[in-house]
């Protein structure tokens, strides 16, 4: 009898601190989410996945981020509420890598997915020598995170991994930059030897030196071969050369007509259409935000609210859905305003529209959906625009 009563003022008063429990998790679970939302607000540039489980006593976090700051907060907070916890949180890049947590791309353009699965959701490319940065490994995949801080997978294949001395070694070393919009490499300087890959506009290789009317190139995982001088640059020559001039956005632009629409494309193997406005100012020096809806929060806003009199060629224009009452603003198409109210952009295929009811290429439905327009040619290392030459990934600093 004595024991079923003890068993029953255990149940009550165990029942009564059940409502202290919840609102003590609520409030870390609020805590968590406000962190997140300060340092990690787009899950697609940084990685803020932290849970937890456990009760009054103890309260145990789990999960990863690449970022230690928010790390730090999340500690800070909890200790200053006085919670008992155990940080089980991961830090990524991972302890695993062994100091290999940088990554230079080694194929002509790097397929990269939204999960470690070949069958996966393909969110994003990057280009041969581009340098990344190399969170962890799982099944035969790499999470890596571009110079445009995107984060997703790619597989072992598509990177060469690197610790920070080799990747200094790649940085400081005499490259020349691919300015074809397609050709190949070759075992001898021969166009008539084997070849040793394909290659696109943007990839960048080190230079060996010249041998007839061919460099001898390096690809990061040591193979040599051979390409035509008349289709590349050096590296740092171009770095001089390339800058977005009006001029320059729409003559890069229109080599692309007729190239395929590619869903998660940034190569001129195919785009879509914030690959293919990346694609068009990464070729001119400059690195842009990966998505449309990235783009949109980058640049110089052009007053279009009385017509498109305001816009310059180079200006991106900006497609979707505008902001009611009951859903938020949301962005899903972008183009580059080319002169006389047209817009060139990937859509099916790169192809040239007109805002112009008048005109035989008008698109009625890209009118419509028209939200604003950004100037990015004036923002060039300012308002969320950097270029090649000082982004941080491309000179090893990050």
């Amino acid at each position: 009898m004595i024991k079923s009563i003890t068993t029953l003022f255990i149940l009550f008063l165990t029942f009564l601190n059940l409502p202290a429990q919840e609102n003590n998790m609520q409030e870390i679970i609020n805590i968590i989410e406000e962190i997140k939302s300060g340092f990690a607000p787009d899950k697609r540039t940084a990685l803020f996945d932290v849970s937890i489980s456990g009760g009054n006593d103890l309260i145990v976090l789990s999960g990863e981020t690449n970022l230690i700051e928010a790390e730090n907060e999340l500690i800070a907070r909890l200790k200053e509420k006085s919670i008992m916890f155990e940080n089980n949180i991961r830090l990524l890049p991972s302890e695993e890598l062994g100091g290999k947590v940088y990554g230079i791309i080694n194929l002509s353009v790097a397929n990269i997915r939204s999960k470690h699965s070949h069958s996966a959701e393909l969110t994003t490319q990057a280009l041969l020598g581009t340098p990344v940065k190399v969170l962890k490994k799982d099944d035969g995949f790499c999470l890596v995170q571009t110079p445009d801080k995107y984060i997703s997978w790619v597989d072992n294949s598509g990177v060469k991994l690197v610790n920070k001395e080799e990747l200094e070694k790649w940085i400081n070393a005499d490259k020349i930059i691919f300015n074809s919009e397609y050709g190949f490499s070759f075992a001898e300087a021969d166009i008539n030897s084997d070849r040793v890959s394909d290659l696109v506009a943007g990839d960048i290789l080190i230079n060996l030196g010249k041998e007839n009317n061919f460099y001898n190139v390096e690809y990061p995982d040591g193979r040599t071969a051979f390409i035509e001088a008349d289709k590349c640059l050096g590296l740092n020559n171009w770095f001089s050369e390339a800058y977005p001039t009006e001029e320059n956005i729409i003559s890069t632009a229109k080599k692309f007509m007729g190239i395929p629409y590619l869903w998660g494309g940034t190569s001129t193997k195919g785009m879509d259409c914030s690959g293919f406005t990346k694609t068009v100012y990464f070729l001119n020096g400059v690195v842009l935000q990966r998505d449309a809806s990235q783009q949109v929060n980058t640049g110089i806003l052009v007053d279009t609210e009385k017509g498109l009199d305001n816009l310059k060629p180079g200006d991106l224009l900006f497609f979707g859905f505008k902001q009611t009452e009951e859903k938020k603003e949301r962005i899903t198409h972008v183009g580059i305003y080319i002169g006389n109210n047209e817009f060139i952009h990937a859509s099916g295929k790169v192809m040239i529209n007109s805002l112009n009811p008048d005109a035989a290429n008008f698109s009625e439905y890209r009118l419509k959906q028209f939200i604003r327009a950004k100037r990015i040619i004036n923002s060039v290392d300012d308002n969320g625009i950097t270029s090649i030459k000082n982004n941080k990934f491309y000179s090893g600093e990050f």
